[in-house]
């Protein structure tokens, strides 16, 4: 007696290859038949009944038009992290989607709130100075990199006062200086005020902090006179 494979949507197919001619599943649900009904499923055509369900005409393959592919792909991207306009943007550009159908994307999903690049650039720096310590200065180049416009990097670093500023600096001098006893002064100052300096920091506001932690460990003021290399 001949076995029949009964699909979603009522058809049933022999085992025989007859399978061959069904359009619609996507391939692990041709793959669920056995013998020939795996191999016809490899060759399906396009459903040309109206019998299937939604769901199964939307996984017959990629989205036709370029707006309905430009939606897919800054899903897909938005679903792992928060994108800015300009990142999407260039994603879309990579993936060959023309520029008019990725503007009217990317401005559809400003206008719903999936992008939206002030609430990033406050997340942003956020993150990025309680997390790794960077200072205005740093978070301002990564925002600019990110496409985020001036004024609104201004004001996500609005959060961010001088004095908070100087307290993550000297926390993070405090985290180092143990790992700097035993060399010299001199050596010590360049070490910790340079990786000040890498995340962002002012020579004035680096040095003075240094200078600080240093002379509450008994280093003398008078000897601590030192200028950071141009970056």
């Amino acid at each position: 007696m001949t076995r029949r494979t009964e699909w979603p949507d009522g058809h049933g197919y022999g085992h025989g290859g007859g399978a061959g001619h069904d359009g619609g599943r996507d391939g692990d649900e041709g793959r669920a038949g056995s013998g020939g009904a795996a191999g016809g499923a490899e060759n399906r055509g396009q459903r040309k009944d109206g019998g299937g369900s939604s769901s199964s005409r939307a996984e017959a393959g990629p989205p036709r038009t370029p707006e309905e592919q430009a939606r897919a792909i800054c899903l897909r991207l938005l679903t792992g992290s928060a994108r800015t306009r300009k990142q999407l943007g260039e994603a879309l550009h990579q993936r060959g989607i023309p520029e008019e159908a990725a503007q009217e994307v990317l401005s559809r999903f400003e206008e719903v709130g999936l992008i939206d690049d002030a609430k990033f650039a406050d997340a942003w720096v956020e993150s990025r100075h309680h997390g790794r310590g960077l200072a205005r200065r740093a978070l301002a180049r990564e925002l600019r990199t990110k496409g985020v416009d001036p004024a609104t990097v201004d004001t996500a670093l609005g959060q961010l006062d001088s004095e908070q500023e100087e307290r993550t600096a000297r926390e993070l001098v405090d985290r180092k200086l143990r790992t700097t006893r035993g060399l010299d002064r001199e050596k010590r100052i360049r070490r910790l005020a340079g990786m000040l300096a890498r995340k962002g920091y002012a020579e004035g506001l680096a040095l003075r902090v240094v200078r600080q932690a240093l002379e509450e460990e008994g280093e003398d003021p008078e000897l601590m006179e030192y200028h950071l290399p141009e970056a």
